[in-house]
C-alpha cells in the first residue's frame, strides 16, 4: 500500500453543493432557500435567541439573586499537615516554595488553615492565616508573616 493509492471509502466523500449558479446546476433560482420570507433573503443575520418577534425565552424567565463571582478573590488553601509533610524544620515557606513542592498551582492569595499538627519550626509567608494555624505555627517555635501577593516586598510579621 502506498500513499498514492489511498482513497476515501465509498460513499464518504460528497460533492460540494453549488448553489445559485443557474437552473442547470439543480440549485438555481431560489438557491435551496425556499420561496419567500425572512430566511430566503440575503443579509439574514438574526441574533442568537431571536424567536421571530415573540418575546425571547431569556426575557420571559424571571431573574433573581446576585452572584458575587465578579468580586470573588481567588484563594488557595494550605493546611498545617501539608507543611509538616513537605518541609523540614527552620525553613522559610514562601509562596514560591509552596508552588515548587506542588501544594498550590497558581500564584493566588494563600490562606493557611490549622488542620493537622506541626512539630517543626517554620517561618510561613502567606496572605492570611486562621487563628488555629497561627497558634500551631508559633507553638512549634515558628513565625508567621502576612504577605500581599499583589504588592511584592510588603510583609508584616505577626
Amino acid at each position: 500500500m502506498n500513499l498514492e493509492t489511498l482513497k476515501p471509502s465509498r460513499g464518504s466523500h460528497h460533492r460540494r453543493k453549488v448553489v445559485g449558479r443557474g437552473e442547470g446546476s439543480g440549485h438555481g433560482g431560489s438557491a435551496t432557500r425556499g420561496m419567500k420570507g425572512q430566511r430566503s433573503r440575503r443579509g439574514d443575520h438574526r441574533m442568537p435567541g431571536f424567536e421571530g418577534g415573540q418575546t425571547p425565552l431569556i426575557r420571559r424567565i424571571p431573574k433573581r439573586g446576585f452572584r458575587h463571582t465578579a468580586f470573588q478573590i481567588a484563594t488557595d488553601v494550605v493546611n498545617i499537615c501539608d507543611l509538616e509533610k513537605h518541609f523540614d524544620g527552620k525553613v522559610v515557606v514562601t509562596p514560591a516554595e509552596l508552588r515548587r513542592v506542588g501544594l498550590i498551582r497558581t500564584p493566588n492569595r494563600i490562606k493557611v488553615l490549622g488542620e493537622g499538627d506541626l512539630t517543626k519550626a517554620l517561618t510561613v509567608e502567606a496572605w492570611s492565616f486562621s487563628k488555629t494555624a497561627q497558634e500551631k505555627i508559633q507553638k512549634a517555635g515558628g513565625s508567621v508573616k502576612v504577605v500581599d501577593p499583589k504588592a511584592p516586598g510588603t510583609t508584616q510579621a505577626k
